[in-house]
């Protein structure tokens, strides 16, 4: 449970760091995601839900 609440907790930081320092140029990066094909966005996705999920295992297995 401590690992989820540190990773929303750091999710949160990064977003609100992320619009706190720059947020016309987030403006500009969400119209060029609005600009891909459906199916770009759809694996860009998959391919972060898929590194995030690697990095917790690592994290994990390499912490215990």
């Amino acid at each position: 449970m401590g690992l989820l609440v540190l990773g929303i907790g750091l999710v949160l930081a990064l977003e609100g760091l992320a619009l706190a320092l720059a947020p016309r140029r987030l403006e500009d990066i969400l119209a060029f995601f609005v600009r891909l094909p459906l199916e770009t966005r759809r694996t860009l996705g998959l391919t972060a839900l898929a590194l995030g999920i690697t990095l917790i295992w690592l994290a994990e297995h390499l912490a215990g």
